[in-house]
This record gives structure tokens, sequence and C-alpha cells, in this order.
């Protein structure tokens, strides 16, 4: 067995380890630093498996982003932890084995197909010179999907105004209440004032290689909206309001583009989301670009939560 194999299986051993004792801790916190972890291991596995683009996400939204609006929700309920209820063994039971049927059937599924799988990557790869991207995964993304792809994008600002939608009618328009970190000489301040500009200029960069290697906008904006929270718990900067039109418009500005350059494939294509000839890649990388910064804007405000404060200009 050589070494690659011996870290598989480690690594294949640990997944379902953790995942087990996420499952089975009692203190919410724990649960979550636990599901964290969970998630950078998946991270692993997925690099080992070779898809690059889908361990950026899941280290980036799966355990970055996921972990930290878990770990809002936790510091806003009160007392998760003190008053446990009583456990019931037969739901537990119950849950546990229909847990384990849905396991089975998937992996029944992908491990013993019905049929033999029809793969469209070989006529994927050879279209993909038309429209001047290096990168599958984008292609297929703004090419071949790109009606979902701009659809994910208008679902999250949805899910935020969702989010918004929990504060009360008077605080609507409001500052939500993120509370910053409250010793000034701390750690935090040192690295909240060192740590930004090299993660904007990462975020940045994996937005830009997105075309021709593993990354994206997703990717990069999750990043960049790190480096924005960062900021704000450390109290460098202040949590803008949910009424403030600048907010509003870094929200929408991505989708607003992504939509325009589909409209405008209409006139120019005969097709909604077409890219004319020749122009796909820049067309392409313009929509990224503003997606990019709409993602992290978007991600950051999810983190923070609704408004809790009454704002007045």
């Amino acid at each position: 067995m050589t070494m690659a194999s011996v870290f598989d299986v480690t690594l294949v051993c640990l997944i379902l380890a953790v995942g087990a004792w996420s499952t089975f801790a009692r203190l919410t916190f724990s649960a979550i630093v636990i599901f964290i972890v969970y998630g950078l291991l998946l991270s692993l596995a997925w690099v080992r498996l070779a898809a690059v683009d889908v361990a950026l996400t899941e280290a980036a939204i799966g355990s970055g982003v996921t972990g930290m609006l878990l770990l809002n929700a936790v510091a806003r309920l009160r007392s998760t932890d003190a008053a446990p209820t009583p456990s019931r063994s037969s739901v537990n039971i119950a849950a546990g084995v229909f847990c384990t049927l849905i396991t089975a059937s998937l992996a029944g599924l992908v491990l013993v197909p019905p049929q033999v799988p029809v793969s469209l990557a070989p006529s994927v790869m050879e279209s993909l010179g038309q429209s001047g991207l290096g990168n599958p995964v984008a292609g297929v993304l703004f090419v071949y999907r790109s009606l979902d792809t701009l659809l994910e994008k208008v679902v999250l600002v949805l899910a935020l105004i969702a989010v918004w939608s929990l504060a009360p009618d008077g605080l609507w328009g409001g500052k939500p209440a993120l509370r910053p970190f409250p010793q000034r000489d701390s750690v935090l301040i040192f690295l909240a004032r060192t740590v930004p500009p090299i993660g904007i200029m990462i975020g940045i960069y994996m937005f830009w290689v997105g075309a021709d290697e593993p990354g994206g906008a997703f990717q990069g904006g999750a990043v960049l909206a790190a480096m924005w929270i960062l900021v704000m718990i450390a109290g460098l900067a202040a949590v803008p309001p949910t009424s403030s039109h600048a907010l509003r418009l870094a929200l929408i500005v991505g989708p607003v583009v992504f939509l325009a350059i589909g409209i405008l494939g209409i006139f120019l294509t005969g097709t909604f989301l077409a890219y004319p000839e020749g122009y796909a890649k820049p067309l392409i990388i313009a929509i990224e670009a503003t997606l990019t910064f709409s993602i992290g804007v978007t991600l950051a405000m999810h983190v923070v939560g609704p408004p809790e404060r009454e704002w007045r200009s």
C-alpha cells in the first residue's frame, strides 16, 4: 500500500469519525466547531479527487461562511445548552435508521448505477475553446448552465431579504447589531489591520484565475466577505444600515450586470444569455468581477444578521 493510499484511508476514517462526533455532540458550540473541521476535511477529500473548484467552495462557503453563520446564531440564542431536553431513544433510533437508509440508497446510485452513465465531458471540452475559457467548470457554469448560475445569485439576495425580514417592523432599514470584540488592544485589532489587504488580493486573484484555473466568483467573494467581517468584528468599521443605498446597490450590481449581458445576447445572437462570437471571455470576466463584489457583500450581510437597532441618518 502506497503512502497516498494510506493518506486516503486515514482521511476517510477521519471524515466518518468527525461526522459522527458532530452528530452526537451535546453542546451546540462544540457541534459547530466540529462541523467546521468536518468541512475542512471534506475540502481535502475533494482535492484528492482532483476537484479543486469544489474543494475551494467547500472550504470558503460550506465550512467558513456557514460556520460563521452558525456561530453567530448560537451567540444570539438564549442558553441553548443550559437546560437539555430529555433524550427520546425511540426517536433517535428511528432518525438514525432513516438517515442510514438514505445514505445507503445514495451510495448505491453512485457506486452501482442502473445503467452506464453518459458523460457530456468530451463534447464540453471540444466546445470549450469557443468560449475562450480554460477552466471547464467555469465553462459549464457560464455557458451551459448560465441560467442556473444567474438564479443562484438571485436566490442569495432573496435569502438576505428573508434574513432582514426577521427584524421587527419598526427596525426595518436599521443597523444589524454585530458586536465588535471588546478589547481594543488585542491581537484581533492587529490582524484586522494587516490581514485584509492580503485577503483582498487573494480574493481578486481567485476570481481572476477562475477563467482558466480552479477559482471563481463564489470563492473570491467568500474571501472578501471574510475580510470585511474581520474588520467589523474588530470594530474598525461600522456595520452599514440596511437602508443604505450604496449597500443595496452593491448587493444587486452583480446579478443586474449578469442579467443585462443575458438580455444583450437576445439582440446580438437571438438567444438569452448567449455571448457574441469572440466576446465570450471578456463578457464572462465582467460578469464574474461584479458577482465577486456582490457575493462578498451579500455573504457578509448574511453573517451580521437582521437589523436590531433603529437608524436615523
